[in-house]
């Protein structure tokens, strides 16, 4: 059972997108590996902007600058 998981910062993308993605990510999976939809489990995580980083500094810092 394919199992895919979606680490993003909160509040990126609104509930309905990440339907959109669900669907999405669940059909791309399934296809590749040829397998029934019913297998494909994908998991959202939203993490809060100050528990990221990149390049050293959180990603709450680095959109402060922008």
């Amino acid at each position: 059972m394919p199992f895919v998981h979606i680490k993003m910062i909160e509040e990126r993308c609104t509930p309905e997108k990440k339907e959109i993605m669900i669907k999405e990510v669940t059909d791309l999976v399934a296809g590749i590996l040829e397998q029934d939809i019913e297998t494909v489990r994908v998991q959202i995580e939203e993490m809060r902007p100050e528990d990221w980083g990149i390049a050293g500094e959180s990603v709450k810092k680095r959109t402060m600058k922008i």
